[in-house]
């Protein structure tokens, strides 16, 4: 299932929803990092997520909770998977590269990188 892309507004809502595991838009307002967002401006989004298919309305009385379709693990999964594809030819081998060429990791880190893989831990 290809995921359409979040924007940065949609993705905090996204984080706040996950930490919740769902909730009504003044739990997740409530829960929201950073700046505050305008009650209006977080149910649009949320509206957004909706139509994306990120979140589904569940009824409670008269009012909605919003509950996440798709884990934040699975989210993940697939932003890397487009962006590894988008910026490095499919290649996670060039993109680590790319990032010590950056000076981004060192060698230390890639040493521990190593000894996650020949241990197959994460």
């Amino acid at each position: 299932m290809k995921l359409e892309k979040l924007t940065i507004q949609e993705e905090e809502a996204m984080l706040s929803i996950w930490q919740l595991n769902g909730g009504f838009i003044k739990e997740i307002l409530e829960n929201l990092k950073g700046e505050s967002v305008p009650y209006t401006t977080l149910a649009s989004t949320i509206k957004n997520l909706l139509k994306k298919g990120y979140v589904k309305p569940v009824p409670y009385a008269n009012a909605k909770r919003y509950e996440p379709v798709i884990s934040e693990e699975e989210y993940k999964t697939g932003y890397m998977n487009s962006f590894v594809g988008d910026y490095f030819r499919s290649s996670y081998k060039e993109m680590v590269s790319f990032f010590v060429k950056e000076e981004k990791l060192s060698e230390n880190e890639l040493k521990e990188i190593m000894e996650m893989i020949k241990n197959g831990k994460s």
